[in-house]
């Protein structure tokens, strides 16, 4: 619910940006949190792979 609260129009950014410099910006903010939580989800599910594999070796 928060999240809908803070979600910010990105065209509308986009629209106002002083230079490019500014649109990259808001671009790598946009898809870096996004990113960054792909990332860890993925290193979370190698963790979990590994040590389950390892489990089933010591049995």
């Amino acid at each position: 619910m928060i999240l809908l609260l803070l979600q910010v129009d990105i065209e509308e950014k986009m629209k106002n940006a002083p230079d490019s410099n500014y649109e990259i910006g808001v671009v790598i903010g946009t898809y870096l949190p996004f990113v960054l939580l792909v990332g860890l989800a993925y290193l979370f599910f190698y963790l979990a792979k590994k040590r389950r594999e390892k489990e089933s070796k010591e049995d």
